[in-house]
């Protein structure tokens, strides 16, 4: 087993085993992609608990809080009821579309496609 004082063998493009280009070693790589994912976890869970807030409870708590003005609670019912029909929509036009495009049974593309293989006997 090497020490790790060692300084490692320099690598060859050729060598099927030697990542090329080399890799950059771990202490330079950045960790801003952990930092943005961990920003995000805590803003989704932050803005969906302020979402249910919202959503239950009653108007006096809410004024109590000093909010003054924030959306009719039949937004709370109305925006994710929509998401779901617009999700559902999107499968059946992906799958409208899809037959709409496929040929007829009589025709001959059926069979052999629009582009057929180039025959190998001339």
């Amino acid at each position: 087993m090497p020490d790790a004082n060692e300084p490692e063998p320099p690598t060859s493009p050729t060598s099927p085993l030697a990542p090329y280009p080399p890799l950059p070693p771990v202490e330079y790589r950045s960790r801003a992609p952990e930092y943005y994912g961990f920003a995000a976890w805590s803003l989704t869970y932050i803005l969906f608990f302020v979402f249910l807030l919202w959503a239950l409870l009653p108007d006096e708590y809410i004024i109590w809080l000093g909010i003054t003005w924030y959306p009719r609670r039949e937004w709370a019912l109305l925006v994710p009821s929509w998401t779901v029909v617009l999700v559902l929509f999107t499968y059946f036009m992906h799958f409208a579309l899809a037959f709409y495009n496929t040929p007829r049974f009589s025709d001959m593309s059926t069979i052999t496609g629009t582009y057929p293989p180039a025959r190998a006997c001339r």
